[in-house]
């Protein structure tokens, strides 16, 4: 079979390069970029250069060389709500045309409906306004770590919380906690800020909160950036349980687990965390976060008079809640990713789930799926925690799935076989993904 794929990843290869012309000058013209691209992850491409963005509309994008791809891989969650809906699009030139002042340090009226929103959404009283989700969730553990007195941050090993250091841990061959491979310039050994456990694993979470030094834990309700690893019957039950006994708050990030329902996994799943961290998909495709607090997490920060939470204690900064991200995200949650978008897309997404199952079949592989989002693995068993997940890559194979499938008018989320729909993605587009993976996987035989 290796050798098989190394031919078919070489001739869809020479195909892509052949169809984008345009694309691959951009990419080799742009040689004040870093990497070439505005930012390095753009150049993780299975046909070996990124296709450059002409325009994007609803479930659709069209590159520099003229060819429309149905989208599903939306931003990695970032256009969850499709590419420039109209509400959106009219309430940010709105914001900029005829009211003015995308950002002047004051506040609006709308951050005000979004808290109301996000609260009756996630069931946490109080929140705050980032920029992307890695603020929240850094802002959030400096919080967590001021209130309990206690240095370190729990994470699952192959979790995704954006760049936040402490997450960059994983659990090793032996066990033990290692500094994730390909790190870049941390500041200290993760060790040393961190502890990890792997996901599914309440024996491995009980002896690290034993120590008595965790602030707190940060987790996805489901793993998602490995693949999606979901809970097992128990474990978030457990988790919760077992954070209480120990005095340590939890922060559930459903940046990516939004997927699950207008209140992500928090309400889909009828969780209780301390905190909810979320970006990306709430702002419509402009840049915002928030991190939301129970009532009495935010009542012991209240409490802290020694904490400067308005000038310089390292939480918040200048373009945070600025009016036109506010603008943005309030026109995505009150028209865009509403409660009856949500029921309509994880109908298609079961049905994606389904159809990439009976897609798949001949291959000893497994699907996931978590409300709007489905994914597969290299693995069967579905892996049950990070480490088995992050076992069952295959680059190649990875890599020459995605190609074949740009070939035909498809684009998947580069990291990964994950596929989302939007509230404009149609079972047509379903089926036009799953026609182009069954004969993917047809070639592999």
């Amino acid at each position: 079979m290796n050798t098989r794929l190394h031919e078919l990843l070489g001739r869809e290869r020479a195909r892509y390069a052949e169809q984008h012309p345009r694309s691959a000058s951009a990419f080799k013209n742009a040689k004040h970029l870093f990497g070439r691209t505005p930012m390095t992850w753009m150049a993780k491409q299975a046909g070996g250069f990124p296709l450059y963005l002409a325009t994007a509309r609803g479930a659709r994008v069209t590159d520099l060389d003229g060819h429309t791809f149905i989208d599903l891989c939306l931003g990695d969650t970032g256009a969850m709500a499709g590419h420039s809906p109209a509400p959106v699009v009219e309430a940010v030139q709105h914001r900029l045309k005829d009211l003015g002042g995308a950002t002047a340090m004051l506040p609006t009226e709308d951050a005000a409906w979004v808290g109301e929103e996000l609260t009756r959404r996630f069931a946490l009283p109080q929140w705050s306004l980032a920029l992307t989700a890695t603020d929240a969730n850094r802002w959030a553990i400096r919080l967590a770590r001021a209130i309990t007195g206690r240095p370190k941050i729990l994470v699952n090993s192959y979790c995704y919380h954006g760049s936040v250091d402490e997450s960059l841990i994983v659990v090793g061959p032996d066990g033990t906690a290692e500094i994730r491979e390909g790190n870049v310039g941390a500041p200290v050994d993760t060790r040393v800020t961190s502890r990890v456990a792997e996901y599914n694993d309440l024996e491995g979470l009980a002896a690290e909160l034993a120590h008595g030094d965790v602030a707190a834990v940060l987790m996805e309700p489901a793993l998602t950036n490995i693949g999606i690893v979901l809970p097992e019957a128990g474990y978030l039950e457990g988790v919760r349980r077992l954070t209480r006994e120990h005095g340590v708050l939890l922060i559930n990030d459903e940046t990516h687990t939004f997927s699950a329902g207008p209140g992500g996994a928090t309400r889909a799943w009828g969780l209780e965390p301390d905190v909810v961290t979320i970006g990306k998909a709430i702002g419509g495709g402009v840049p915002v976060g928030a991190y939301g607090l129970s009532a009495e997490v935010s009542e012991r920060i209240e409490a802290r008079t020694d904490l400067d939470l308005i000038d310089m204690g390292g939480v918040g900064g200048t373009l945070a809640g600025n009016a036109l991200s506010v603008a943005a995200t309030r026109a995505t949650l009150e028209h865009v990713l509403t409660d009856e978008a949500f029921e309509k897309m994880t109908g298609l997404g079961k049905y994606l789930a389904e159809g990439t199952r009976n897609a798949i079949k001949s291959q000893p592989w497994s699907v996931s799926q978590v409300g709007a989002r489905a994914e597969f693995r290299f693995a069967d068993p579905a892996p049950r925690t990070g480490g088995e997940s992050h076992a069952a890559e295959n680059a190649e194979l990875d890599d020459y799935l995605h190609v074949y499938a740009a070939n035909r008018g498809i684009l998947l989320t580069p990291f990964h076989n994950m596929a989302l729909v939007c509230p404009d993605t149609t079972r047509a587009d379903v089926d036009a993904h799953l026609q182009v993976l069954d004969a993917a996987v047809a070639e592999l035989a």
